[in-house]
């Protein structure tokens, strides 16, 4: 049975949305993961399972490494494990669904990143989405005063990170193999991962089968697994299709946070998350989809 471009898009769509709610099951994985891993041995183990599958997958084109391909994907593997670091961190001193939508304030932070390197400037739906993400982080994170608590600016430092991150891969990808880019971004999260965990923490002791299944989740599914089929996804739907439904990251992070771990939401802290929610799609859609298409005259 052939399937059809229409399908072949319903099926790409339907796959971005697995993504996302593998990607927001991931952040009640590493919330369950560090009550008896700390974050750098969570992080250390994660990419060492993702990293060791895509070379068993691609062993293929290890072969094609080269000293520039080391260089450049140690500097984006960098960004990647302080974005983690800071992610990661900072889930042990807020919740599962305020780290799931802080992060997703990244998209938000890209534009003024590529700004400062490409000396072009945001156009004003990233001006919009900047003071709509601000108003709603404050909503989300001011309890009482101006006072930010270390979990919430250690993840809105961590969308920083992952926004970096997002502006170096756009800029490498162009001049090398992304699959191998991104086993090596993957190997160096890891190794830096490693190097910070036997410094600055405790080896675990024990390791729970909750914690053991975390664990598998985070590398297998939510890393390793999420990325091929992303990118799989993306060659048959289009970038405004993608953005939107994985933008449903967050959404899905929050809501299992509140099913699964009982997290509580004030009725202000729900309108911060649709008001970033709001950020988010502006920034990554243009709302090009509520755009009416202008209809060519026929000659009758």
């Amino acid at each position: 049975m052939k399937i059809t471009g229409i399908k072949k898009s319903v099926l790409a769509d339907m796959s971005l949305l697995i993504v996302a709610f593998i990607w927001g099951g991931g952040f009640i994985a590493v919330k369950g993961a560090l009550d008896s891993v700390s974050p750098f041995y969570i992080m250390a183990i994660r990419f060492s399972i993702s990293v060791l599958i895509m070379l068993l997958v691609f062993r293929k084109k290890i072969k094609y490494i080269t000293k520039n391909y080391l260089f450049i994907g140690t500097i984006v593997g960098l960004l990647l494990f302080l974005g983690f670091a800071a992610q990661t961190i900072g889930m042990k001193y807020t919740t599962a669904g305020k780290n799931a939508f802080l992060t997703g304030t990244n998209v938000v932070i890209v534009p003024f990143l590529y700004w400062i390197i490409s000396k072009k400037r945001p156009d004003a739906f990233s001006l919009i989405s900047a003071f709509l993400c601000f108003i709603g982080i404050g909503m989300l994170t001011l309890n009482s005063g101006i006072h930010i608590g270390l979990g919430d600016g250690l993840t809105l430092l961590c969308a920083v990170f992952y926004a970096a991150h997002i502006v170096s891969v756009g800029f490498f990808t162009r001049k090398v193999d992304v699959i191998l880019l991104v086993i090596i971004q993957l190997g160096a999260c890891a190794l830096f991962s490693i190097i910070a965990a036997l410094i600055f923490e405790p080896m675990p002791q024990s390791l729970n089968s909750g914690t053991i299944f975390a664990l598998i989740y985070l590398g297998v599914f939510s890393t390793m697994l999420a990325f091929i089929v992303q990118n799989v996804a993306q060659k048959y739907t289009t970038s405004t299709h993608a953005a939107i439904i994985l933008c449903l990251e967050s959404v899905f992070g929050c809501i299992l946070s509140v099913v699964m771990l009982h997290e509580i939401f004030t009725s202000k802290m729900i309108l911060g998350c649709l008001t970033i929610f709001l950020a988010i799609i502006t920034t990554e859609t243009k709302w090009k989809f509520l755009r009416s298409k202008k209809i060519k005259p026929t000659n009758m």
